[in-house]
């Protein structure tokens, strides 16, 4: 009940934000507040809650950060004349366990250049990833297991 009433409130509030109060902002605004006490899951003021957006920034951060990079190498090693690439995909043991983590970290290997999540295994305990450049997939893995996915657990768990 008071989960309902919150996301009430996010949703007038987000039709005063957004100076229209018709039905479907009204519903647009419900469904962001949902999404929003999805995330935050804690009460509002609490450290945890702090804590909590503190790591979602952090991740975001990352992956501004890793894109940044991924696309700056990619560049490189597109423009220069002699591309001694050595593609190849990989396995990724996931620390991670629910459907969500797994898409998020999935989503933020593909949308980093040069990488690209090929599918999960049936146990949902391997990430297959191809990578532009795969001449140390140990180091790509632990990138991958010491960045995103060590930011996904402490901003989810």
């Amino acid at each position: 009940m008071k989960g309902l009433l919150l996301n009430l409130l996010l949703a007038i509030a987000w039709a005063a934000v957004s100076g229209s109060v018709s039905a479907h902002n009204l519903v647009l605004g419900f469904a962001l507040g949902a999404l929003a006490l999805f995330v935050v899951r804690e009460p509002y003021g609490s450290r945890v809650y702090l804590g909590r957006l503190f790591a979602i920034l952090s991740l975001a951060l990352l992956f501004l950060k890793e894109l940044a990079m991924s696309a700056a190498k990619v560049a490189i090693t597109v423009l220069s004349p002699d591309m001694k690439l050595k593609p190849g995909i990989f396995a990724f043991p996931l620390t991670v366990d629910r459907d969500f983590e797994i898409t998020l970290l999935a989503n933020l290997i593909t949308l980093t250049p040069g990488t690209l999540s090929v599918d999960v295994s049936d146990d949902r305990r391997t990430l297959y990833v191809h990578a532009l450049d795969c001449g140390d997939p140990d180091a790509a893995r632990r990138d991958i297991a010491n960045g995103f996915e060590r930011k996904i657990l402490e901003a989810f768990r």
